[in-house]
């Protein structure tokens, strides 16, 4: 409650009530919940490096003559080792003579292409009906070191 010391021209001594809204205390609760939200926001954030783990399959029986599809890190892509644009890729893969739609294509990607980008060329082999399509990993054994990256 606050009061007025302001001259009432003669009225008597009794301190008149003013009817004004004391904002400092509404403003100290904010200013702490403020604080609490500035110290949690940080906290609720989930930010895991993630570093990918080898497969610890069993390695399977590998064709005769597999259909190799890379992935480099520059995003380019590459069937065997000839390079290829993403529009003609399809063409590619439909005019080589010893590639059918029920053989498997193995997708090869490097450990900085991004998730996307990866999705987006098994979407573009799906599209085409390629639709078996086999990922290349590096053997060994779960946590192990990765031990001559890049040989499939």
């Amino acid at each position: 409650m606050g009061v007025s010391l302001a001259d009432n021209d003669g009225e008597d001594d009794d301190f008149s009530e003013t009817h004004d809204i004391n904002v400092t205390p509404f403003i100290d609760v904010i200013l702490v919940l403020l604080i609490i939200f500035m110290v949690a926001a940080p906290l609720s954030t989930v930010d895991l490096p993630i570093d990918l783990p080898t497969s610890s399959a069993t390695p399977q029986k590998k064709p005769d003559k597999p259909t190799y599809l890379s992935i480099k890190p520059d995003l380019t892509l590459a069937i065997g080792e000839n390079p290829v644009h993403r529009p003609e890729l399809i063409g590619t893969l439909d005019g080589m003579s010893d590639m059918s739609k029920d053989k498997y294509v193995f997708l090869r990607a490097d450990k900085s292409v991004p998730y996307g980008e990866l999705m987006g060329v098994m979407e573009l082999l799906r599209s085409g009906g390629y639709t078996r399509v086999k990922l290349v990993a590096l053997e060994g054994a779960p946590g192990a070191p990765a031990a001559g990256a890049g040989q499939p």
